[in-house]
This record gives structure tokens, sequence and C-alpha cells, in this order.
């Protein structure tokens, strides 16, 4: 079956076709014209792209091996179903993601063992003065939260993240706009030039972290990212003493969906970062290509904080190995109208200002 084949636009998508009394290619809609050779190099160029070809190798963890998880006891939540794990000293009242009750339901069995896990490097001393500290500046916290708050919980928790390692073969083309002013004695004038922008390459991702547990928040964790991966060490059992570790509800093959978002992003973003000179940039199309992707399993600290206030909780995250702190704060509404009136006559003064001006020129 024979194919119709259509030419867009690079300026505006639009169907261009054959102008017989310029011998060139004319866009009807934005009067365009294009040389014949030109056309053909850019149609060579839309032939070539493809679909980006993601796949992974998730065989990440390993097996636990005869009495080694002897020592292990799992805590399940009533309230949001979580299972956590601890070992036999672990005081575990609470679940760290809800706050509810928790039940130890018994000796730990099954799920992969890590492969890496990164330790706590600060304590829980630290996230407390971590959350003291959050409190610091904010001119429109209530004075009450911060002087009245106490905290509920603070929990030290080994998250789950599966690690993704991959090459990514990306090429990737741009529409880019160049803009061009000048004036003389009547008009003033603007040219705006379009120009279709091609980048291929190779760029290497190494452990791109994905959230193994749908109970701790993807963009809480992600917000306390970078994890400095140069201090894992091969997991250990010792390295849960007194800590709790979330068991992973998310597995490899589920999170790669997520990892292909990540790596995506991050090729498109440094791709970008090539092409200059221009006003504005737009992607048209990627076609990224992953090989030697491989996925690990790895334990991230963790300090969790919950805290109630008016009858509703707000939730902290800080990184347990390099302090990063994240989370909510409650608003004084009487202080934001303020500033917002504030905010108001600042603008209506400028305003009368510059409008006076205007009257004396």
């Amino acid at each position: 079956m024979s194919t119709l084949q259509q030419y867009k636009c690079p300026c505006c998508n639009g169907a261009i076709e054959f102008n017989t009394s310029l011998q060139k290619m004319k866009c009807p809609y934005c009067d365009t014209e294009f040389e014949m050779e030109t056309l053909l190099s850019y149609d060579n160029v839309l032939k070539n792209e493809q679909e980006g070809n993601l796949e992974w190798n998730t065989t990440a963890g390993s097996d636990w091996q005869p009495g080694e998880a002897d020592g292990l006891r799992v805590y399940s939540c009533k309230s949001c179903g979580g299972e956590i794990v601890g070992d036999e000293s672990t005081a575990a009242t609470s679940c760290p993601f809800c706050g509810n009750p928790v039940v130890m339901m018994g000796q730990f069995k099954g799920d992969l063992k890590p492969d890496y896990i990164i330790p706590f490097k600060l304590d829980k001393k630290a996230a407390v003065n971590a959350l003291k500290k959050h409190y610091g500046g904010k001119k429109l916290l209530p004075k009450v939260f911060a002087k009245q708050n106490h905290i509920d919980e603070v929990k030290g928790v080994y998250v789950p993240v599966w690690l993704f390692d991959a090459d990514a073969d990306a090429n990737i083309r741009y529409k880019a706009t160049r803009i061009r002013t000048w004036s003389d004695s009547s008009y003033r004038y603007t040219e705006t030039s379009f120009y279709s922008v091609t980048r291929g390459g190779t760029i290497g991702f190494e452990r791109i972290p994905v959230d193994g547990s749908t109970k701790m928040d993807d963009t809480l964790m992600e917000s306390i990212e970078p994890f400095n991966f140069s201090e894992a060490v091969d997991f250990q059992t010792a390295y849960l003493a007194g800590y709790l570790a979330d068991k992973y509800d998310v597995n490899s093959e589920e999170s790669i969906q997520r990892a292909n978002e990540r790596i995506k992003k991050s090729t498109e973003d440094a791709f970008a970062s090539t092409v200059s000179g221009y006003e504005m940039i737009t992607p048209e199309s990627a076609s990224i290509n992953l090989q030697n992707g491989v996925a690990k399993y790895a334990l991230y600290p963790v300090w969790l904080l919950n805290t109630t206030w008016n009858g509703k909780k707000y939730y902290f995250a800080m990184n347990g190995q390099t302090g990063k702190f994240v989370g909510d704060l409650p608003l004084d509404k009487a202080a934001y109208k303020r500033w917002l009136v504030g905010i108001a006559a600042v603008g209506s003064a400028i305003t009368f200002a510059l409008t006076y001006l205007w009257w004396l020129l």
C-alpha cells in the first residue's frame, strides 16, 4: 500500500507545498520559503527519528542467606497497611509515615536482600535541631506554632530505593527562535527567524534513584536528594540496629517508568544546555535509547518527623546522611493578608509615580 508523504513546516507545523512561481516549497500559513536541498536534509532527519528503546536488566537485590535475617522483626501498620522491618531492640510504637500505632507481626521473612546501604551519619538530635532551624526566618509562619509546637514523633527509617544505571543514546531536535529588532525614523521592526537544531550523542547515568515505597512520598524523597553514594557499603543487617527499614512494595520492574522519566528529563536538560544563541528553544522530538541498563537495590537513611497543630499533622523529612531538610509549614493567614496589602500598596505607588513622570515628560 502506498503512503502519502506530508511535509510539515518547521516554523509553524503547518503543511507546506511546492510553489510553482517561486520554484520552492512554501508554507501557506506563515509564508516561510524553503530551498529543496534544505527540505531534503530536514526530511532525512525526520526519517531517522524513532521511538526510544528503554530496556532494563532489573535483577536487583539477592536472596537472604540462612540465618541472616533471624534477628529482624516485622511491624505492621493497620492504618496505611505498611510493613516496617526493625531489629529485636527497635522500639516501634507508631508508624513513621502516618503516625498510627503499629503491631509487631513476628520474624521477618521473604523479599530481597539489599545490595547496598548508606548508613546514618546524623542522629535524632540533629533532626530535631534541623526542624527548629527550619522554622527560622519564616515570616508567614504563625508565631504560636513555633513557640508552642512539640514534635509527636521522630523516626530513623531506611527507605528502599532502586538504583538505575544506563547509557543513553539520544537524538533530539529543537525548534529555535532568534529575534532581531531595529528601527528607523518612522517604524520599529522585528524579525523573527526559526531554526531546526539537532543534537545527538551519548550520556551515561549512574545510580538514578527511584523510591521503592508507596508510603514514602516521591516528591518528599526526591527533595532531600542527593545522597552521596561514595559512602555506601555492602548491606549488613547490623546497620539496621536501632532503626526501622521500610519494606519495598514497588518492585524494580514497577519502578522502570519513573526511572525512564528521570533519565529522559535529565538527558533533555543536558542536551538543551548545549544550544545557545537563541531567544527560545522548544523540543520537537526526542529519541532516547538506553543501553547497559542495570538496576540495584539499596537502603537510604531518612529521618521522618511529624507534629500536630490545630488538629492537622505536618510531616518533615531529613536526609540522614547530608542533613538536607524539607517539609511544609502552616500559614499565618492574617500575616499573609497584610503582606498582600503591602505588595499592592507598593505597586500602586510605583504606578502613580510612573504616571506622574509620564505627564511631566
